[in-house]
């Protein structure tokens, strides 16, 4: 399994119109192959912040999403929206032996 933290920040007059091409994004990525997870959290203590959290199946499906043709309005608008670069972090179960 992949996983994917993605947070975002945005211009805070921004907000509604992130949420709404978000709503867009997710619908479409949840029924990409290989989608276990895909969705939007925002922060309690700053509402310009979210957190998207993803979980796919492979490294190749992941990479999949990125090119799919949904992506490109939803890039532009994240372009239009961000007030700092979206930081990405791409992770995987540890491998640690509970006893």
């Amino acid at each position: 399994m992949i996983y994917v933290v993605a947070t975002l920040t945005v211009k805070p007059e921004t907000r509604a119109e992130l949420i709404a091409a978000a709503k867009t994004c997710i619908g479409i990525t949840r029924k990409e192959k290989g989608c276990v997870l895909y969705d939007l959290h925002e922060s309690t203590t700053d509402p310009a912040r979210f957190v998207f959290v993803e979980q796919w199946e492979t490294m190749e499906d992941l990479m999949a999403h990125g090119g799919n043709e949904h992506m490109k309005p939803w890039r532009k608008v994240v372009k239009e929206c961000m007030s700092a670069p979206t930081k990405i972090e791409i992770i995987t179960p540890a491998k640690v032996e509970v006893r």
